[in-house]
Order: C-alpha cells, then sequence, then structure tokens
C-alpha cells in the first residue's frame, strides 16, 4: 500500500500531464501512486501515462465529462494511500517535494494538510490572486 496517493483530474491536457509524470519519475521519494481521472476529454493523455507507467505506480481511469469535483472524488473512491494528494494536471512537481513532505509528516503527524502553493516569481497580481483561490 502506497503512503501517498496522488489524484489528478485531467481535461484536454496530455502535454502538461507529460510534464507532470516527468517531475513525478524524478522525486526521491518514491513510496506513492498516481490515479489519473481523464473526466471526458477529446483530447487524452494515455500516452504520457504509458510512457510512465514503468517508472512510476500509475492508476489511469477514463470517465465521462463530469468536472473537476467529481472526478476528484472519482479519483478518490480507488485511492489506497494513507494520505491524498491533489494536483492539477499543469503543476510540475519539485524533485524532493515528497521526501521533504514524509519527512515532516513523520516529524509532526497531522491527520490532513493543505494551503495555497506558492506562485511564480513572474506571476501578475492577478494571476497570483488566482493561483491562491
Amino acid at each position: 500500500m502506497p503512503y501517498f496517493s496522488i489524484i489528478i483530474p485531467v481535461y484536454n491536457r496530455p502535454d502538461e500531464v507529460n510534464d507532470l509524470l516527468e517531475s513525478l519519475s524524478k522525486q526521491t521519494y518514491k513510496d506513492f501512486e498516481v490515479i489519473i481521472v481523464e473526466d471526458g476529454s477529446t483530447v487524452c493523455c494515455a500516452d504520457a501515462v504509458k510512457r510512465y507507467s514503468r517508472i512510476v505506480d500509475i492508476h489511469y481511469y477514463y470517465k465521462e465529462n463530469e468536472g473537476r469535483s467529481i472526478a476528484r472524488n472519482y479519483g478518490l473512491e480507488r485511492a489506497v494511500g494513507s494520505y491524498f494528494i491533489f494536483f492539477d494536471s499543469d503543476c510540475v512537481i519539485p524533485e524532493g517535494y515528497f521526501e521533504a513532505l514524509n519527512a515532516v509528516l513523520n516529524r509532526h503527524y497531522t491527520d490532513c494538510f493543505g494551503g495555497p502553493d506558492a506562485a511564480h516569481d513572474s506571476f501578475s497580481d492577478v494571476q497570483k490572486a488566482i493561483n491562491y483561490s
């Protein structure tokens, strides 16, 4: 059973999913599964999933389009990890993210955690506000 389950709803974003899976393939901490829920896309990311399936523990599901929240819940129902992590398909995760996260959780157990991610320095104030929300 993986420690982390990463749940990613996707709608027509194969290039972004490729970049995200590339970043997940480079993680220094590997005890995670990736749940990709293709939410009725007409441009699927199945090729990107196949490309990384030997490197990353990926579970791919295709369902009719019902929106991001329902796609996330669909992924939750299939996840088996101790912690559930939600990423959007356009995320790129720093190489040591899960190693650092695991270390903190081992020192300070918590039932759940979350918060805004860091906005890129190049973001305008409007982009930062959207990113924060």
